[in-house]
């Protein structure tokens, strides 16, 4: 009895000593070819991780143990085990897929196939093409409502938001929006999308059940020429506070009440500002800057730009596994 309380005892000292394991950030950079590591509590790059040409979109699956990459220069889509760090498989992806969406039964992927103007959805599982989905001219921006009932494309040149039932992967709706659409984010309970326009420079926030448009952001920064603020990646609080919008070349990221769509501050980050994510716990925000090559840190409570953090060439997409 007593070997057995003491060795009880050792598991819990053990236990207790043990260090956590460190959020990680995942950060796709364009012009490297490679994915820069970023262990979230010390911010520093931790490992750069070879990959296929140009990666641009990238996400996790649902369990946080498999990342997808966008490889657009080779027209596949790559999975990497994020247990050994090391690309297992790719699936078929159609040409230069940009960004794509998990639908959330962890299986269908939704990939932008910019040259083909088509999406295509692929079996993540099976490695089975499901459709291939006509849509408008360069799709570049994918996401899914939280529910999986909407696939929402976006076409840069034909100025489009393409509502996509997930059922029948037949598009439901056609939405005009300002000039060359980027990006779609829905809210955590999938009843608000936000739409970036780049060149339009405008965010166009819809009501889902109607597919109607509630109103459209339009941004200003003193000393920054007009032409310079093109809105990208977009990243919403879960609390349903703030949404953050990066605006490109203006190398700002807007600060937007997420409630009353007010602009509350702009924070200067680095050069050409493109993707957004949250820590897991949200107290920090991370942005990919593409020409100068970096991540910007902001803490959410002060609003305050605390680090830069070097990676490599042209970071475009960034995500933080648990």
């Amino acid at each position: 009895m007593k070997n057995i309380l003491r060795s009880s005892v050792l598991a819990t000292l053990m236990g207790l000593s043990a260090p956590a394991l460190a959020s990680l950030a995942y950060v796709s950079n364009e012009k490297d070819n490679s994915i820069s590591v970023i262990d979230i509590d010390s911010l520093e790059v931790v490992e750069t991780i070879p990959v296929g040409q140009r990666p641009r979109g990238i996400l996790l699956s649902k369990d946080n143990t498999r990342l997808y990459i966008c490889a657009s220069d080779d027209d596949t889509v790559q999975v990497m085990d994020l247990e050994t760090r090391k690309v297992i498989d790719t699936l078929p992806s159609g040409e230069d897929p940009e960004q794509f969406a998990l639908h959330p039964n962890d299986r269908w992927l939704f990939i932008a196939n910019e040259d083909d103007a088509i999406v295509t959805v692929v079996d993540v599982h099976t490695k089975d093409v499901l459709a291939q989905i006509d849509v408008g001219i360069e799709p570049e921006g994918m996401a899914i409502s939280p529910d999986g009932k909407w696939a929402v494309n976006t076409s840069e040149t034909s100025s489009m938001l393409h509502w996509i039932d997930t059922e029948t992967f037949e598009i439901k709706k056609n939405m005009v929006v300002g000039q060359r659409p980027r990006h779609v984010e829905f809210s955590r309970d999938g009843k608000i999308a936000w739409a970036s326009a780049e060149i339009g420079g405008t965010v166009h926030i819809i009501d889902v059940d109607e597919l109607e448009e509630i109103t459209t952001l339009d941004f200003r920064i003193r000393g920054v020429n007009q032409d310079k603020v093109q809105p990208v990646g977009i990243e919403l609080t879960s609390d349903g506070r703030y949404a953050f919008v990066a605006l490109g070349p203006a190398n700002h990221v807007a600060v937007v009440d997420a409630q009353s769509y007010e602009i509350l501050d702009y924070l200067l980050v680095g050069r050409r500002v493109w993707q957004l994510a949250l820590t897991e716990d949200e107290s920090q925000l991370l942005t990919t800057n593409g020409v100068s090559g970096d991540v910007s840190v902001i803490d959410v409570d002060s609003l305050q730009v605390t680090r830069s953090i070097e990676v490599g060439r042209y970071p475009w997409g960034v995500v933080v596994a648990p």
